[in-house]
């Protein structure tokens, strides 16, 4: 297939275009999960229980995070974005398809590099091997991580921008995810009701995989470059 022949592009990337840039994901044989129990650390009621646990935790991924760098998938995107209407709904929070370049980035599950005020929702930037757990930089009061927790909604605004790229598009990319997680995972579901060629890089059969018109088995880099270049 072209992918230039298609003129409005959705793309719900996972875990799985990170991985190459050293970022492990929560489920698969090396994921994060292995070791803790979701519940444990990545829910409101886990913060609320022990809030120095989760911090502990979550500063070990943030320093892993923030010195992570852009593979080829990432960056392939962002060239592609220069030629086509593209729209990214990423279930990451490691901003990396910002640091390379793309513009149009929906972050679905929040954003791992701040903080976030628990009274005033001050967004606070993180460094490495930043103090934890932070304060608020304004009011001083307790902070979380800006990331979307077990149980909690997705931002509401981005999550509609999502809808809306994957309603009009006329080509759907799902990158590296399990498509098990909800509601993110039912933007490829959708962009197929309304008629769009729905394309899936993985190198795991997924849920994606049944409605796909194309499923890659290969890991991002690999797929994406053999799809655009070639």
């Amino acid at each position: 297939m072209n992918v230039y022949s298609f003129k409005d592009i959705a793309v719900l990337t996972g875990a799985g275009i990170s991985t190459e840039s050293s970022i492990a994901s929560f489920r698969g044989q090396n994921g994060l999960w292995k070791n803790y129990r979701p519940e444990e650390l990545a829910t409101p009621q886990a913060f609320a229980k022990n809030p120095e646990l989760v911090w502990e935790w979550y500063a070990l991924r943030i320093n892993t995070v923030l010195k992570a760098k852009p593979n080829k998938a990432h960056y392939l995107l962002a060239d592609l974005e220069k030629t086509r209407k593209l729209t990214i709904a990423s279930q990451n929070v490691d901003q990396l398809h910002q640091r390379a370049g793309s513009k149009n980035v929906l972050e679905l599950h929040g954003n791992i590099s701040h903080s976030r005020c628990l009274q005033c929702a001050n967004l606070d930037k993180l460094k490495i091997d930043f103090k934890h757990p932070p304060k608020c930089s304004k009011c001083n009061e307790n902070t979380r991580p800006n990331v979307v927790w077990f149980g909690e909604s997705l931002p509401q605004n981005t999550f509609q921008k999502a809808i809306q790229a994957f309603q009009n598009c006329d080509l759907a990319m799902v990158i590296g995810t399990s498509g098990v997680v909800e509601p993110a995972a039912s933007l490829a579901n959708l962009a197929k009701s309304k008629g769009a060629f729905v394309l899936e890089i993985n190198p795991e059969l997924t849920p994606i995989s049944q409605i796909a018109n194309l499923s890659i088995r290969d890991i991002a880099s690999t797929g994406l470059d053999n799809l655009i270049n070639n």
